[in-house]
């Protein structure tokens, strides 16, 4: 049987991407109400940790043909709560992996911990273990609004955690801070943030609390924050952090000098990821048929366990379309703050540029990018009102009236 032919419209790959891999654990003590993450409260009859660990390297032998030969640049194990796992499971995790993939001397290994799931020497172990870069979902420090969101440590114990995080020997550490929550003040997201800064983390992420569909908040929503109140939180945060040597580089990352997360920074870019566990997503380049394909593995953890390593685990397999991945790559590449390279896109698309060329040509004329030869990076005009500029790289089809 002949070959399909392949249209002038198909990517073309001079290169593969960076490639990194995500892991899912699934798992979490009690999950809060504005998560829509596929998370599963723990309950008598959780499976013993092997069993999943197990599962996990079944799923990435299935998946190996997808990435023969290619270098892995970052993991990251997140969930869930996957600190709720013993430190002796993450270390026969990463010692399978390693056994069947190929590392580099500087893989960035970041874990996922709650402070209210972590004691000090399960930090050590996990550090032992391999894990150089801890992310810890502190949220907030004031216990008022840490009952708001349902989380289950207060702010006592979430300084303690990152004592307890450096004590351990760990030089690189983020952490989460949401803001516009539930009856917050601009003085009280202020408050997180300075408290956060004087621990001195390496990174700090600080989202917006978005309602999620199919969430508790969304079906019983708090009380919002207005939009200027919120604008002016993140502003604010913005010179405060500038001021103590934090650097925003996407939308919600700020970092100190070369402590960006090279994970997160991947996907930004439009790289290639490989997920294993529970209801994880992959996003791979195929060069030789020229397309890129989404998966993703089934999400309940019992059906995860009882498919994995067989095509049952696979819940989908999307091949994109031309104009999807065009439009993906500037969904992902807007969100930082510098923007991209210009030949990035062609890179990590295997698109010419010529493809957008009436969308940037739209958006330098409403203010939104700015562009040169070498580089696209959006205005302040241009963040602020990503939605609308990204509204001008959807398919003509999709575009609203």
């Amino acid at each position: 049987m002949s070959k399909p032919l392949l249209s002038e419209h198909q990517p073309r790959f001079t290169a593969s991407p960076p490639l990194s891999l995500y892991i899912h654990i699934p798992w979490c003590i009690r999950k809060c109400p504005y998560c829509d993450f596929n998370s599963h409260e723990t309950d008598d009859n959780l499976p013993p940790e092997s069993a999943y660990v197990e599962a996990l390297i079944a799923d990435l032998e299935n998946d190996l043909p997808l990435i023969w030969g290619r270098t892995v640049t970052t993991l990251f194990i997140g969930g869930g709560t996957p600190s709720l796992f013993s430190a002796q499971s993450i270390e026969n995790l990463l010692s399978q992996l390693r056994a069947r993939l190929r590392f580099g001397s500087d893989t960035e290994i970041t874990l996922e911990a709650n402070p209210g799931a972590i004691d000090a020497e399960r930090f050590k172990e996990y550090h032992a273990a391999g894990i150089n870069r801890l992310s810890i979902g502190i949220q907030s420090f004031d216990d008022g609004l840490l009952r708001k969101l349902g989380r289950i440590h207060t702010g006592q114990q979430a300084l303690l955690a990152v004592e307890l995080a450096r004590t351990a020997g760990f030089e690189n550490i983020n952490l989460d801070l949401m803001f516009a929550l539930p009856e917050q003040t601009a003085g009280m997201a202020e408050h997180d943030l300075r408290t956060a800064i004087e621990l001195q983390p390496e990174h700090i992420s600080y989202y917006q609390l978005t309602i999620e569909p199919n969430t508790p908040f969304y079906h019983h929503p708090p009380t919002p924050c207005d939009d200027e109140l919120i604008w002016k939180m993140q502003e604010e945060a913005k010179q405060l952090l500038a001021g103590h040597g934090y650097a925003q580089y996407e939308v919600s990352a700020y970092a100190r000098q070369q402590r960006r997360c090279r994970h997160n920074l991947n996907y930004w870019q439009y790289g290639d990821y490989l997920g294993i566990g529970a209801g994880a997503h992959s996003k791979l380049i195929n060069p030789h048929t020229r397309s890129i394909t989404r998966l993703t593995k089934v999400r309940h953890p019992r059906q995860y366990l009882a498919s994995a390593g067989s095509p049952r685990c696979i819940q989908t397999r999307n091949p994109l379309q031309t104009e999807e991945i065009a439009l993906e790559f500037m969904m992902n590449a807007l969100r930082l703050t510098e923007g991209f390279e210009s030949r990035l896109f062609t890179t990590h698309t295997g698109l010419p540029l010529a493809f957008l060329q009436t969308a940037l040509e739209t958006a330098v004329g409403k203010g939104l990018i700015n562009r040169d030869a070498l580089h696209i990076r959006p205005t302040d005009l241009g963040k602020r009102y990503l939605n609308n500029l990204l509204e001008l790289f959807l398919p003509t089809q999709k575009k609203p009236l």
